[in-house]
C-alpha cells in the first residue's frame, strides 16, 4: 500500500495552478474536465503518480469559495533550504505566514507558506548527517 494522492477543493483552478506549478515548482500531470459532473480534476507532483504522492486539486464548476474547516492540518514539501524557500516564494508572489526557523521544542527548520484558497503548506528543510547522507 502506498499514499496516491491528497485531494483539494480549489475555487479557482487556473490560479491554483499556477501556485502549485509555479511557486513549489510542482509539474501538471494531468488534467481532465468531467462536463456531467461539473468539475476539473487537475493533478500537481514532483514526480509522477508511479513514483510519488501527488495533489489532486478539484474544481467544481460554479463554486466561487470553500470553508477549509478546523480538520485540515497542512501538506508538507521537503526543501534544500527552508529560508532560501521562502524568499523565492515571496519573490514569486506567494504568501509566506512562517518565516523558516526552528520549530518549536526542535531545531529542524520549517516554515508555512498559503495557496490560494488559504490551504497551508509546511516547508521542512532536509536533514543532513555527517557522511552527507540524509537522514
Amino acid at each position: 500500500m502506498r499514499i496516491l494522492h491528497t485531494m483539494l477543493r480549489v475555487a479557482d483552478l487556473e490560479k491554483s495552478l499556477a501556485f502549485y506549478t509555479g511557486v513549489p515548482g510542482m509539474k501538471l500531470l494531468r488534467r481532465t474536465n468531467y462536463p456531467e459532473g461539473k468539475f476539473t480534476l487537475a493533478f500537481v507532483g514532483f514526480d509522477d503518480e508511479a513514483s510519488g504522492a501527488v495533489i489532486e486539486l478539484t474544481h467544481n464548476w460554479g463554486v466561487e469559495k470553500y470553508e477549509i474547516g478546523n480538520a485540515f492540518g497542512h501538506i508538507a514539501i521537503e526543501v534544500e533550504d527552508a529560508y532560501a524557500a521562502c524568499e523565492k516564494i515571496k519573490r514569486l508572489g506567494g504568501k509566506v505566514v512562517r518565516e523558516a526557523g526552528a520549530m518549536k521544542h526542535g531545531s529542524t527548520a520549517i516554515a508555512f507558506v498559503e495557496d490560494p484558497d488559504g490551504y497551508r503548506i509546511e516547508l521542512i528543510q532536509k536533514k543532513m548527517v555527517s557522511r552527507g547522507e540524509r537522514k
